[in-house]
């Protein structure tokens, strides 16, 4: 069990692990001991698990062991070759499967930010036995809105980072600005640092990449999902349509969903005490 003071001074360096998990090469970050939490990152520019989940690691690790993932081609894990003719989701969920049959891990509760919802949501629905609560915040795996328009503006900013002039750290300050609520949270050592990941050469080359890799709209797989299910949304999220959320709470076997007032799409940031709570309690249950 740590302490608070112990995780407070914990750091990326400090935390970094690799594994091999079905010939991948996984770069990770294991802080604390007790029941397993998975957390995985969302699918922008420069994004790790570390980056995403680092703040909440002093409610979350301290009587769990928590388990930072960074999703193939993000961070310091590779993208495979025989990945990019593999549709996402269902690939995803078998990477995970495999990350935890390395490290011994029978069971787990699983948060997962956008895209991480969705890489989540690949291991529930292929590997249900490995799960024991899964949360997804802002997460869309289904484009089958009504009202709300898509792509929604932070994951147009996304698909504009790496196009046109190419990176920029003003084109990087949009689009994190475009994440949350309150841009105030957006600070120039934020954007230097999600910039600084987004734009070393080996990120370029598992962009270029990753990029390729196929995407399918889950609507029709929505209801084959049994793993207990908390669905976070804010209510001002521009990464991700709250119908989206509303939709997967109809058709997931066992859901319930919080909605966050003056949020935006990084809850667990942005609301990040009350986030930590209702994970735990939902753990419990």
């Amino acid at each position: 069990m740590a302490t608070r003071q112990e995780l407070q001074a914990v750091t990326d360096e400090s935390t970094s692990r690799e594994v091999v998990a079905g010939g991948i090469r996984i770069h990770y970050n294991e802080i604390g001991t007790g029941d397993p939490i998975i957390c995985i990152h969302g699918g922008g520019p420069g994004a790790t698990s570390w980056s995403n989940f680092k703040g909440n690691l002093q409610d979350l690790a301290l009587n769990n062991r928590v388990l930072m993932f960074d999703m193939p081609g993000w961070g310091r894990s590779e993208f495979s070759e025989d990945a990019v003719n593999q549709e996402f989701i269902g690939w995803i969920g078998g990477v995970l499967n495999d990350f935890m049959e390395a490290l011994g891990i029978d069971k787990a509760d699983v948060i997962g930010n956008s895209m991480g919802g969705q890489a989540a949501l690949g291991l529930a629905l292929n590997h249900p036995d490995k799960v024991k609560h899964m949360v997804m915040i802002g997460s869309q795996p289904s484009s089958v809105t009504f009202i709300q328009p898509t792509p929604q503006e932070a994951l147009a900013n996304i698909g504009k980072f790496y196009r046109g002039e190419g990176p920029t750290l003003e084109k990087m300050r949009v689009l994190a600005e475009s994440l949350i609520y309150d841009a105030s949270i957006i600070t120039d050592e934020v954007v230097q640092e999600r910039f600084d990941a987004a734009t070393t050469p080996e990120a370029l080359e598992q962009y270029a990449r990753r990029s390729k890799q196929p995407r399918e709209d889950y609507y029709f797989e929505l209801a084959k999902n049994t793993v207990p299910t908390l669905i976070i949304w804010g209510q001002e999220d521009k990464g991700g349509a709250i119908e989206a959320g509303f939709l997967m709470l109809k058709r997931f076997q066992n859901a319930r969903m919080y909605v966050f007032q003056h949020c935006g799409h990084w809850a667990q940031v942005e609301k990040r005490e009350e986030f930590d709570r209702i994970c735990l309690d939902f753990f419990k249950a």
